[in-house]
């Protein structure tokens, strides 16, 4: 389901190098490989009728977001007879004091993210055999989410960048590539069915050390880029979500699947950054940026 952005389209590229074969269900706006089936239409639509009859051994959803998106997959195709991989989210943790967060930590109920909760738990329930993957903040080429591309946008144009209180709240990314890879992997070990993974970089970044380490993806020097701090509890609503990260400590435990799957993350947060700037922002970036939101908050 997808295929054709981001993790979709990072994951069938490695799918196909294996030599799997291939169906794919999108929209259409974007292009498929010729040696893949497409099949297209709006999931959310009649048009996911146009799955009726077919089987497959695996299903792979990295673009549902609750329950009735995934389930009305499985109630036209029938479960699959290997393997349901489904793209979860960190996102679906409760705050916690104590970190790093583990797979067996809290989920929080007023998440964004609760329909991947809910999706999570009607798959354990259903007898379908599943792997669910929890990624933190996905980033890498192809992102659509203005993550890495929000500090490389104020980076090249000099611009002061704002930053919530002091710039030591911890987060946490993951590049794609590293993702996708441990969904490959997963597909061919046993010991992956039936299982949850927490999947990210290996460690965490304050936003001050994210935004120097983008200034050194950029080619800038850490030590020239303007931090400029403020509160966000004294913006309105639009103004708190200029900064693309939610303004809390967010960092997983990645160590089950290291342990399982043998998967270590191939890309530290530097090196992936080096790649989101060179191989994306510098080839896609066209237009201007708008900085009105910032001025606001820091006045210039």
């Amino acid at each position: 389901m997808g295929g054709t952005r981001f993790v979709g389209r990072t994951l069938l590229k490695k799918l196909i190098k294996k030599g799997y074969d291939l169906t794919v269900f999108t929209r259409g706006k974007n292009p498929v490989p010729n040696n893949v089936l497409h099949i297209e239409g709006d999931r959310d639509s009649d048009e996911l009728n146009k799955l009726m009859g077919m089987k497959f051994d695996v299903i792979i959803d990295s673009s549902g977001r609750n329950l009735d998106q995934t389930k009305n997959v499985i109630d036209i195709t029938g479960p699959p007879l290997h393997r349901f991989l489904y793209v979860s989210s960190a996102g679906i943790y409760k705050d916690c004091f104590s970190l790093p967060l583990d797979e067996g930590s809290k989920i929080d109920e007023s998440s964004r993210h609760i329909g991947k909760a809910h999706t999570e738990e009607w798959l354990k329930q259903s007898g379908i055999p599943f792997t669910i993957f929890r990624p933190t903040y996905i980033y890498g080429p192809g992102n659509y989410n203005p993550i890495e591309e929000w500090f490389f946008d104020r980076i090249m144009h000099n611009r002061p960048i704002p930053v919530p209180l002091d710039g030591s709240t911890i987060t946490q990314l993951g590049h794609v590539e590293d993702l996708a890879d441990a969904m490959l992997i997963s597909l061919e070990n046993n010991i992956a069915k039936d299982s949850i993974y927490n999947c990210s970089g290996k460690k965490g970044i304050t936003f001050k050390g994210l935004i120097y380490a983008a200034s050194i993806a950029c080619g800038k020097d850490p030590n020239e880029i303007e931090l400029v701090s403020y509160d966000p509890k004294r913006l309105d609503r639009k103004e708190r979500k200029v900064f693309p990260l939610r303004i809390n400590h967010f960092l997983t435990d990645i160590s089950l699947i290291e342990k399982e799957l043998d998967w270590n993350p191939k890309y530290s947060l530097e090196n992936g950054l080096l790649d989101s700037f060179k191989n994306d922002y510098l080839k896609n970036s066209k237009t201007k940026p708008e900085f009105k939101i910032d001025i606001d908050i820091i006045g210039y």
